[in-house]
């Protein structure tokens, strides 16, 4: 479980691709500390399991499935990601609780930026947009954040982040057409599935009527 409270802004010091699967080399620096192999940390994200260490690079193994479905397919030797080291029992839970499932990517569509705020628009999949709703919660890139406005016609959501959000995380270096990793509130997506499957089955909706 992760909190959306990225810890720092790491660099992928290698890739190799072997037989279906990606293995991540990612120097921690000082996040490196006590970890042992088999430990969650989340890379953009995703969490992914460490793999192997050497010093303060840590290995990580990704599936087939897992660059396919998020952005770390696009990632290079010298890219940046997201980190955060798993949440323990007495952390401080600063964000929201996060499992580093990802749903799925989304894309920027555009940017507004006025003095120091900076509003970045996501087009997001259509499907996800039951899912979503104004000052809800999501996770980007494995960011915490809240949605600030929210345009169901367009399948478009907003977010409004701060400098120190800009400085620390891969959100700063977002542009027009970058693609960022999606996580989805478990809790709504339980809610608004089990409500679609009632209203869909006459059964359930007599059942939930008349007891």
């Amino acid at each position: 479980m992760f909190t959306g409270i990225v810890q720092g802004l790491c660099e992928v010091v290698g890739i190799d691709d072997r037989n279906g699967v990606r293995r991540l080399r990612v120097r921690l620096g000082e996040r490196a500390n006590d970890l042992e192999v088999g430990a969650s940390v989340a890379n953009n994200g995703v969490c992914l399991t460490a793999a192997a260490i050497d010093g303060d690079v840590v290995a990580f193994d990704v599936i087939a499935e897992t660059v396919q479905l998020t952005n770390l397919r696009d990632i290079k030797s010298g890219s940046s990601v997201n980190i955060e080291r798993s949440l323990r029992f007495g952390d401080e839970l600063g964000g929201h609780i996060l499992s580093g499932h990802v749903s799925g990517t989304i894309t920027v569509s555009r940017i507004e930026i006025a003095g120091e705020n900076r509003t970045v628009w996501f087009l997001v999949p259509a499907e996800y947009m039951a899912y979503l709703m104004w000052k809800g919660w999501i996770a980007i890139d494995g960011v915490s954040l809240t949605i600030s406005r929210l345009d169901r016609e367009e399948n478009e959501i907003a977010v409004s982040l701060i400098p120190e959000t800009l400085e620390r995380t891969t959100l700063g270096a977002f542009e027009v057409g970058s693609v960022a990793n999606l996580e989805l509130d478990a809790q709504t997506q339980t809610i608004v599935t089990t409500v679609r499957e009632v209203l869909r089955d006459p059964g359930l909706r007599d059942l939930l009527q008349h007891g």
